[in-house]
């Protein structure tokens, strides 16, 4: 009896020292260095299990055995926090270091930029050729409903996900500014406001600009006078795409309310998406005395205050296109 109970002890410490060994085994390579040679960012994708991750994780030589990182994580007690996503990995991660990372959600931050001035179906064509985000925009936007910026996603973010953003960045952005507008603006609706701003969007990419723009549009609409402004006849004679050819007399005439050489007043709708800089403007003119401006062939603008001026200014811009 005593040799029986003698050798059922020596089965126990064998069993503790292996299960102790193989404890160790476990955390020395759970918490040491992997083969990762450099820093990488690595996709999780949606649905993953503790396995899946695993197999990833080998793939990229994060961990050398599965089994090893699953163990791992389960004693950690992670197995139920690791997040889907993309990732940044530094060089020589642990399997640890590689579970508490994707514990932690802090995903790798991507960047969509809209230029300001597009149309929103231009926008959206930009959109879907954003990698990373997924799923479809089925409803094009107003034009003049979208805010123009740098957005940050996630991977795997989606596509409507960003167009609403853009949606609420525009109706907060007019909320703030709106109540601070000039006194005696010749509108009287935050929509009209986003119209004007439209057309400076579209008149000139020169910020410094903007301002005295909307001051020559609001000096011709305080005396009644037709905007003329060249993208609204783009707009009116091209309404579902970019006109990608120069402008005719014939365009000029055109009969359209977008039209504001044959129309008076403000076009019914925005003819594009403005920024924010363009919507300050046109809530804070310059104040000027200018009611003319052509583009004098540096980008910019020759701005006069009577149409005499106005003429030399365009006569010697022909000169200058007509010499190039």
């Amino acid at each position: 009896m005593k040799r029986f109970l003698l050798f059922v002890g020596v089965l126990c410490i064998t069993a503790a020292l292996t299960i102790g060994g193989a404890a160790v085994y476990v955390y020395v390579q759970y918490t040491s260095p992997s083969k990762l040679v450099q820093s990488s960012d690595i996709i999780i994708p949606q649905g993953t299990g503790v396995r899946g991750i695993a197999e990833i994780f080998q793939r990229e030589q994060i961990v050398d055995q599965p089994l090893i990182f699953l163990a791992g994580v389960r004693a950690a007690g992670l197995d139920r926090s690791l997040r889907a996503g993309e990732y940044t990995f530094p060089a020589r991660v642990s399997p640890r270091q590689a579970a508490e990372i994707l514990a932690s959600g802090e995903t790798v931050r991507r960047f969509v930029t809209i230029p300001e001035g597009l149309r929103s179906g231009e926008i959206i064509d930009r959109i879907n050729l954003v990698d990373g985000l997924t799923g479809d925009i089925t409803e094009i936007p107003k034009d003049g409903t979208l805010l123009p910026e740098t957005y940050q996603f996630s991977y795997g973010d989606t596509k409507q996900g960003i167009l609403d953003r853009m949606r609420n960045a525009h109706d907060a952005l007019v909320s703030e500014l709106w109540p601070g507008r000039d006194p005696d603006l010749p509108f009287d609706t935050i929509e009209q406001a986003i119209v004007l701003a439209s057309i400076v969007e579209r008149e000139t990419g020169v910020a410094a600009e903007r301002g005295r723009v909307a001051g020559v549009f609001i000096n011709r609409l305080n005396r009644n006078m037709r905007l003329q402004s060249d993208p609204t006849v783009a707009y009116a004679v091209s309404p579902n795409k970019r006109l990608d050819r120069a402008l005719t007399r014939n365009d000029l005439r055109f009969e359209s309310p977008y039209n504001t050489y044959v129309t008076a007043g403000l076009p019914p709708s925005p003819i594009t998406n403005p920024g924010r800089d363009a919507i300050y403007a046109v809530l804070h003119p310059f104040e000027t005395d200018d009611l003319y401006f052509v583009a004098d062939g540096t980008g910019g603008h020759a701005f006069a205050r009577t149409l005499n001026e106005h003429n030399r200014n365009v006569a010697k811009w022909r000169r200058l296109r007509d010499s190039q």
